[in-house]
């Protein structure tokens, strides 16, 4: 007897905005979300705001440089605080509507007109948010989390260690308004079986055959690929114009290693540069991203660095994957749509929308 083939999910997963309600609630509020970098706030008081699902957070440092996160919502009468994006708070967050002033930790250092009233201002202190750091990506879960970062990510802090990504640093940043549904987006990263037809440029570099897939983790999905022929990394040509990243291996050189953290992290890493995606969901059928490219600050110091090569090629090959996605919620929007059929080459797919249903129900 030869089982049926696993099949996609049903179109409401991609078009019911209650559900994508549900979803963003049960994996963007209860999960650790990548929210950004380490260097954008190296200093007390420099700032930066996530917008996570219609919540805005203030993610900076206190007067000692520790990491802090924040509703941006004050405790008088619940105003927006910060409105830049980002930026250098003086020493303080201050209310811009009645004055109400918090300090970095979050606690409430001013409140006026509230002298005579029966009031405490240690019941005021600001909504924290709890943040943690891997190798110099900033984290952030909304809920009160029983599992730590650490126990979401698991073995990925050993197995990329020697790629040493909080030494890396920040070159460029393109956002894209993507009119998708964020899981779509996170299906077409999994599986390069598109390549051939939507990827001439990327085809050329690598086999799309050749994905070397591990095991699926209840947090994360992933793999590596190797190069064809003689290209060292994936760009315009193949050709590598930086210094392998210090500390990779003979092995480690000849791949890409690319993974999906759940909920929102696409982290992709090459022998000579970091490339990655942050996900922030805006309804059910538009989606913001994130794509950044991170190089050593060795080769960004050269005065012939190019990074232009590796950046162009990305940003070409990030469009042509927004298209198809935007194409296939167009389809799946169809009354014609009914769920079809998974190749065995897209076992990470079905994982994926298993993880879905997983977290439905439990």
């Amino acid at each position: 007897m030869v089982n049926s083939p696993p099949k996609t999910l049903p179109a409401r997963y991609y078009t019911d905005p209650e559900l994508f309600q549900q979803e963003v609630e049960r994996f963007f509020f209860r999960s650790w979300i990548c929210a950004g970098r380490t260097e954008q706030i190296r200093e007390p008081g420099e700032y930066f705001l996530r917008d996570v699902c219609g919540e805005s957070i203030i993610v900076t440092r206190d007067a000692g440089g520790l990491l802090r996160a924040f509703y941006n919502v004050c405790r008088h009468r619940g105003t927006r605080m910060c409105t830049a994006n980002e930026g250098k708070l003086a020493g303080r967050i201050q209310c811009p509507y009645h004055g109400w002033t918090y300090g970095l930790d979050g606690k409430l250092i001013g409140a006026p007109q509230m002298d005579g009233a029966d009031f405490s201002r240690q019941d005021y202190p600001l909504h924290p948010v709890q943040c943690d750091v891997w190798d110099g990506h900033i984290f952030l879960n909304l809920s009160q989390p029983t599992d730590s970062l650490a126990d979401q990510l698991a073995d990925l802090p050993k197995k990329f260690a020697r790629w040493h990504m909080q030494d890396l640093r920040l070159h460029k940043r393109i956002v894209y308004d993507v009119q998708a549904n964020w899981k779509l987006i996170t299906l077409n990263y999994n599986e390069c079986l598109h390549c051939p037809l939507l990827h001439p440029a990327l085809n050329r570099l690598t086999d799309y055959l050749g994905a070397a897939n591990e095991p699926p983790h209840p947090t994360y999905v992933g793999g590596s690929m190797g190069f064809r022929g003689d290209a060292e990394t994936m760009s315009i040509d193949g050709k590598r114009r930086r210094n392998y990243l210090p500390g990779l291996n003979e092995e480690e050189r000849k791949k890409v290693c690319y993974y999906t953290i759940y909920p929102n992290f696409l982290l992709s890493l090459h022998p000579d540069y970091m490339m990655t995606h942050t996900l922030w969901p805006k309804a059910v059928d538009r989606t913001e991203i994130i794509c950044e490219w991170h190089f050593h600050p060795d080769e960004m110091a050269r005065f012939h660095f190019q990074p232009n090569d590796a950046i162009d090629f990305w940003d070409l090959t990030n469009r042509e994957d927004w298209g198809i996605v935007e194409l296939s919620q167009a389809g799946i929007r169809s009354r014609a749509y009914t769920p079809g059929p998974y190749s065995r080459r897209e076992e990470l797919l079905h994982q994926l929308d298993q993880n879905i249903l997983a977290r439905e129900n439990s």
